[in-house]
């Protein structure tokens, strides 16, 4: 037998043994569970938007909406509230309230199925042209059969963007779509009607929840505001939801993903949700806002927490932490310290300096850059040399400076005007000096012999 046949042999012994004595009989089959895959409905065929988005005509949404408008005109405090705030009547109701916004966006999507289900039999290419679910419907509403209301029309300007209404109306040019049925035009009225008529239920909701959030989240409400407040707690489900949520998750509530049909990405701001555009964060400049989010995001996530324990409903945390991210905001906006520059003596030695620069009231913005690895350094003789060579004799000549062609041998002195003086008399010392130590010419005076011992 072979190497690979008997490898081949202990593969199948194993095989048998974990089919034998590793599944028991019973267990294997209820191990694993077949996960269904989800399948997108098809809407095109269902007769009426009513049988399937129920929710309208729903009984929990009457007695929801019944119930907001009957505590929308009562102010209540905090101090009215007796025993656990869950007991409480309209806690329970903005909890539900809460929770009808969820199940109006799953209905929302729902009928926007439906509606693009039927429309594109007449205008297929409009469901990649507007992605927004309600803007979708709104055009569908607007154009119907007719595809040239999209030249010229006001309504659909403020439905859609300039450039996107341009593409649609190129594209309503040469679809291929065909006209619709009296009763497919009636189908797609009552679905875009149910559709805006729960749209503007749910800003109802959230604008009473807005009104009650200083009740139910006070110290989230002084962070980013009662609006912003009202809709992450809307998205997440409520305040319990919310408070067990991440802050990397809280940051993406609300995010849209938006298509610019062939136009530039640059102003699409992806990962973008309520709290990137609240009003504290789009108070800092844009470099800062992404950061700023973040930060917004963790202390939202720390305030949801003690408002779902009913700890500090006066607020103080939640002022606490406002002014913790304010100063924190105004720590990135302080600008960068000013660098003390210290004077380089052995570049003046060597004749160049800094002059002004960096020194206090010169105006001087920037400085010549040193390498302090190969900054020079010279000895204490070499430093002598230079001072001499510097050095003038009856004051200020041009003559030694040999700064000009005009040389002359007067020179400006403080205590006796001008004088004349001689410019080489220094170089004739040091020349004699030379001569008699350096020459060539010059002999040792002295010279000990060596002693023979």
């Amino acid at each position: 037998m072979s190497l690979a046949d008997e490898l081949l042999a202990d593969l199948e012994e194993a095989g048998n043994e974990g089919e034998d004595g590793l599944y028991p009989e019973g267990e294997e089959g209820d191990s694993l569970e077949d996960i269904p895959e989800e399948m997108e409905v098809d809407y095109s065929k269902a007769e009426s938007v009513t049988s399937i988005a129920k929710l309208r005509n729903s009984k929990q949404f009457s007695e929801i909406t019944e119930k907001i408008t009957l505590y929308i005109g009562k102010n209540r405090k905090n101090s009215e509230v007796s025993g656990p705030v869950e007991a409480d009547p309209e806690y329970r109701l903005i909890v539900a309230a809460n929770n009808l916004t969820v199940e109006i966006d799953n209905e929302l999507n729902i009928i926007h199925k439906f509606t693009r289900d039927k429309y594109s039999k007449r205008f297929p290419e409009l469901e990649s042209l507007v992605p927004d679910s309600l803007d979708y419907i709104r055009t569908v509403k607007e154009l119907g059969n007719n595809l040239e209301k999209c030249k010229n029309n006001e309504t659909l300007q403020q439905i859609l963007t300039n450039a996107t209404i341009m593409v649609v109306s190129v594209t309503a040019s040469t679809t291929q779509g065909s006209l619709l049925s009296e009763e497919e035009l009636k189908q797609l009225e009552e679905a875009c009607d149910m559709a805006l008529e729960l749209n503007q239920s749910k800003h109802r909701i959230y604008e009473y929840v807005e009104s009650r959030m200083s009740f139910i989240a006070p110290n989230l409400s002084i962070i980013v505001g009662a609006s912003t407040a009202a809709k992450i707690m809307g998205i997440a489900g409520g305040l319990t939801n919310l408070s067990k949520m991440p802050a990397c998750n809280l940051m993406l509530l609300g995010a849209q993903r938006r298509t610019l049909s062939g136009f530039s990405s640059t102003s699409l701001l992806p990962h973008t949700g309520f709290i990137y555009h609240c009003d504290v964060v789009q108070s800092l400049p844009p470099d800062l806002r992404r950061k700023a989010a973040r930060l917004v995001s963790a202390k939202c996530t720390l305030a949801s927490r003690v408002d779902s324990f009913h700890e500090s409903s006066d607020g103080k945390v939640g002022y606490d932490l406002k002014e913790e991210i304010e100063r924190k905001f105004d720590k990135w906006q302080e600008p960068p310290p000013v660098k003390t520059i210290e004077d380089d003596a052995y570049q003046e030695d060597l004749g160049f300096s800094l002059g002004q620069l960096g020194k206090s009231g010169s105006g001087r913005v920037r400085q010549a850059q040193v390498n302090e690895a190969t900054k020079a350094r010279i000895s204490k003789s070499l430093q002598r040399t230079l001072q001499k060579q510097s050095m003038t004799y009856g004051g200020k000549s041009t003559v030694r400076d040999r700064s000009s062609g005009t040389s002359s041998s007067v020179a400006f002195t403080p205590l006796q005007g001008l004088e004349i003086v001689n410019p080489q008399a220094a170089e004739k010392k040091v020349a004699e000096a030379n001569q008699k130590y350096f020459s060539n010419k010059a002999e040792f005076l002295k010279v000990k012999k060596e002693s023979k011992n």
